[in-house]
């Protein structure tokens, strides 16, 4: 595998890759909207939910806190999480922004 060259490119394009790359797994996926439906929720209640083992709930979950999407607060040995809204919006309009202006180039270029 090659080596990434992450710094060739500019802090919002490393932003999205990585928005994206975490995003870019249904279990992921199914996780968030789990988590989203059900405010501090523990390991244990995703596995439940999914049908995962709790070793690949964890490594997902893992995966989302790369982004720091994910707050949690612990409960004795348990740790329960939620979505950081403020984070989700920041994070929503950073995807919605390059899809508008990805759009807007293309219809730019279309119209000359």
């Amino acid at each position: 595998m090659g080596i990434t060259k992450n710094h060739i490119f500019d802090e919002y394009q490393n932003e999205t890759a990585l928005i994206t790359k975490v995003l870019g797994h249904p279990a992921r996926i199914s996780i968030l909207q789990y988590i989203s439906k059900n405010e501090y929720c523990n390991c244990n209640d995703l596995v439940k939910a999914t049908g995962l083992a709790q070793p690949t709930i964890s490594q997902h979950l893992s995966e989302i806190k790369r982004i720091k999407l994910l707050k949690q607060k612990t409960q004795g040995k348990n740790i329960f999480y939620a979505i950081d809204l403020n984070l989700l919006n920041q994070y929503r309009r950073n995807i919605n922004d390059f899809f508008v202006k990805i759009q807007v180039n293309c219809q730019s270029k279309n119209s000359q």
